[in-house]
C-alpha cells in the first residue's frame, strides 16, 4: 500500500486496494496481529491497535473479521513470530523510499526488497538515509459529495485535534499527530463521514518531480514492493 499523503497517491492506492483486497486482508490481518502480541486485544487500552482497526475499515474490512482477527491474535499469541523491519532507499530520480515489513524470515525479506530496487534503478540504503526526509502523521481522507459539509467536517476535525486540512480536487485531507489521530478519527466517524482512506503515514516533508521514464520506473518499484507478502506500507516523495 504504497503512496504519500496527497490525494493521486490515495486514489492510486484505494484503486489497487480495489483490486487486491483479499491480499490487504490479510496484511491488514498480520499488523492487527502484532498489535495484539505487543499490546493486547483492547483496542481501548492498546492505541496501536486502536489505530489499525482504523485503517482496516477505511479499507472496508467488515467489522466481523476484524473482531476475528483480534481473537485470533488473541488465542494464538505464542504462535505469532513476526518481525517489523525498516527498509531506506532511493528509487530513479533520486526519490525516497521508506518500505514497512513483517516477516517470519528477516534474510528472505531483505533479499526481496533488494532485488526489487536493483530491478527497478533503485539502490537500498542504510538505516536512517531517508527517514530523516519523513514524518509520522494520521491522515484521513474523504471525498466531497453532495452529502458532506465541508465547514461541518472541518470544524469537527478541528475540535477533535487535526492540524490541518487541505481541500484538494473533489476530497478532502485531514492531517493529524500521531496522539491525536485516533480522536479525530473517532469523531468524523461518529459525525457519519464516509472514509477514503485512513491510516498513520510516513509523510514527507518535499516532493520530487520526476521525467516521464524515471516515473514508470518508480511506479513499477512501487507496485513490485506493493506486490511482496511481506511488505505492510510503502511511502515515497514522488509526485505520481
Amino acid at each position: 500500500m504504497s503512496g504519500h499523503s496527497k490525494w493521486a497517491n490515495i486514489k492510486h492506492k484505494k484503486e489497487r486496494t480495489d483490486s487486491k483486497r483479499g491480499k490487504i486482508f490479510t496484511k491488514i490481518g498480520r499488523e492487527i496481529a502484532v498489535a495484539v502480541k505487543e499490546g493486547g486485544a483492547d483496542p481501548d487500552a492498546n492505541s496501536k491497535l486502536k489505530d489499525v482497526i482504523a485503517k482496516a475499515k477505511s479499507n472496508n474490512m467488515p467489522n466481523d473479521t476484524i473482531e476475528r482477527s483480534i481473537k485470533k491474535a488473541a488465542g494464538e499469541l505464542g504462535d505469532i513470530n513476526f518481525e517489523s523491519i525498516v527498509y531506506e532507499g532511493y528509487g530513479p530520480g533520486g526519490v525516497a523510499v521508506i518500505v514497512e515489513a513483517l516477516t517470519d524470515n528477516r534474510n528472505r525479506t531483505a533479499s526481496d526488497i533488494r532485488h526489487s530496487f536493483d530491478k527497478n534503478g533503485g539502490a537500498l540504503g542504510a538505516t536512517g538515509c531517508v527517514a530523516w526526509m519523513f514524518e509520522r502523521k494520521g491522515v484521513l481522507a474523504i471525498e466531497k459529495t453532495d452529502g458532506v459539509d465541508e465547514d461541518a467536517l472541518m470544524l469537527t476535525a478541528l475540535e477533535a485535534g487535526a492540524l490541518d486540512i487541505d481541500d484538494s480536487d473533489d476530497v478532502l485531507e485531514i492531517t493529524t499527530d500521531i496522539a491525536s489521530f485516533s480522536a479525530v478519527y473517532e469523531a468524523l466517524e461518529k459525525s457519519g463521514y464516509i472514509f477514503l482512506f485512513a491510516e498513520i503515514q510516513m509523510v514527507p516533508e518535499n516532493t520530487v518531480e520526476l521525467s516521464e521514464d524515471n516515473e514508470t520506473s518508480v511506479q513499477k518499484l512501487l507496485d513490485m514492493l506493493d506486490d511482496n507478502d511481506d511488505v505492510q506500507n510503502v511511502y515515497h516523495n514522488a509526485v505520481l
